[in-house]
């Protein structure tokens, strides 16, 4: 446990500092949306990817164009990421990624990673998670950063902090927390809020004692407490005030999700057309596909503008059905974990909220009733049941956790939040870069806006 305490703080440290003026990756196998290419490199500075190609002859010549000295002159860098080993089994051996220093015209050092082969991909964005390590992002500032280090260590590098249903001061003053980590940690993306506009019916793991409709009223007030944070909030259409709030959050710059709710098609598609733009973690805590009674699921499918969540743990939904999903909506699936604190943790007994929670073999339930209490998945994991479990190709893995997530927020352009768009691996994207285990998909080094946190 000590570690992990160190871990956080070095992770901490490491995203609230600036980037690295350099970095250089060669001889990876690049996987993104956009395909594999092997013999990949990739130049980042000051955070942002400014080239990449295929071939140590086509990266001499960028070299020389950036003002970075010959590669052949390059010295041994005792350099490493942080936490060697954290989150994995002792086993986990990096010794094979060689790593040499160079120097740019101006004197700042070039950090060379020799991949070997590895894969390389775009860090991985988890747009639904609750926390890990045995906190949750309603925890606090420690909370958050506890929980962030558990999922950055697995190569989630940018995250939508999910906060649970609680009393709407709690609710409040947890957006407050979040906003201020927003100002000062590149991972944090913002919020989404999961609750408290749930329909009683499809609560799942919600305290139903706090559910209400959403008002006028207490729209406002989230958003005035959420001052620019809320980046996404679960809504049940047919509450009463479902599909007012649903406009009025969208016209706020929040992405209204369809979730939690018994709602008929007719009135899901109302609020698709009224600004929603994802669905929450298909399939669950909702009513299911019927062929005379259709749901919500076919109006989030038919609707082009909506990213689909959907949870691939082999539990929430399992893999027939997971197969089915990915090719209901090709590009508009995004990979989300729904993790709860227990993540990355024993099984044993959790909260989440003010619930009590028992984890048994991984699976985490409410002690009550024994409903679905989130999960304990990380996307690292995702992405390798989808190629080694379901048979998906590793592109369209890889997109699923990356710029399906990003797309969903618009963050897969310039903008006010990210900066430098994320979810490619090219020239202007941010610097957020994972090694993995060609074979394994185990993550094994880790960039987050050009800092090397793993």
């Amino acid at each position: 446990m000590n570690g992990r305490v160190q871990t956080v703080e070095q992770v901490t440290k490491v995203v609230t500092s600036g980037p690295d003026p350099w970095i250089v990756v060669r001889n990876a196998r690049k996987v993104d949306a956009r395909g594999i290419e092997q013999d990949f490199w990739v130049i980042a500075h000051d955070g942002v990817i400014a080239a990449t190609g295929c071939g140590d002859e086509a990266l001499a010549s960028v070299y020389c164009v950036f003002g970075i000295e010959d590669g052949a002159a390059g010295m041994p860098s005792g350099r490493k990421g942080l936490a060697e080993g954290e989150g994995h089994d002792k086993g986990d051996e990096r010794a094979g990624i060689a790593m040499s220093t160079l120097r740019a015209s101006d004197g700042a050092p070039v950090e060379v990673v020799d991949a070997a082969g590895r894969n390389l991909t775009p860090g991985y964005v988890d747009i639904h998670a609750h926390g890990a390590w045995g906190m949750s992002f309603d925890d606090g500032v420690e909370g958050i950063g506890t929980a962030r280090a558990g999922h950055m260590m697995h190569g989630t590098t940018r995250q939508v902090l999910s906060l649970i249903t609680n009393p709407m001061d709690v609710i409040c003053d947890n957006l407050k927390t979040v906003r201020s980590q927003m100002d000062r940690r590149p991972d944090v993306l913002g919020a989404h809020l999961e609750g408290p506009f749930l329909a009683l019916s499809r609560k799942g793991a919600h305290d139903p004692n706090c559910l209400k409709d959403p008002t006028d009223d207490s729209v406002d007030q989230l958003l005035e407490a959420g001052d620019g944070s809320i980046r996404q909030i679960t809504i049940a259409p047919e509450l009463p005030h479902g599909v007012s709030a649903i406009r009025r959050f969208a016209a706020a710059g929040v992405v209204p999700a369809v979730g939690h709710c018994d709602a008929d098609y007719e009135t899901a598609r109302r609020g698709f057309e009224s600004g929603a733009g994802i669905m929450t973690h298909m399939f669950n805590a909702m009513n299911g596909l019927h062929h005379r009674e259709p749901g919500p699921i076919p109006a989030a499918v038919e609707d082009p503008r909506v990213t689909i969540e959907l949870i691939n743990d082999g539990f929430h939904v399992q893999n027939p059905v997971l197969k089915m999903a990915l090719n209901f909506a090709p590009h508009r699936i995004a990979f989300v974990t729904d993790a709860m604190s227990a993540t990355d943790c024993p099984d044993g007994p959790y909260k989440l909220g003010a619930l009590d929670v028992t984890v048994k073999d991984g699976h985490a339930r409410l002690v009550s009733n024994g409903a679905i209490a989130g999960s304990t998945l990380l996307l690292e994991k995702a992405v390798q049941r989808a190629i080694t479990v379901l048979g998906i190709s590793p592109a369209d893995a890889v997109e699923a956790a990356t710029l399906t997530p990003a797309h969903a927020f618009g963050f897969d352009r310039s903008n006010p939040v990210t900066g430098a768009p994320i979810g490619l691996l090219s020239p202007g994207y941010a610097a957020d870069l994972l090694l993995s285990d060609p074979e394994t998909w185990r993550v094994e080094r880790v960039w987050c806006a050009g800092r090397i946190v793993r």
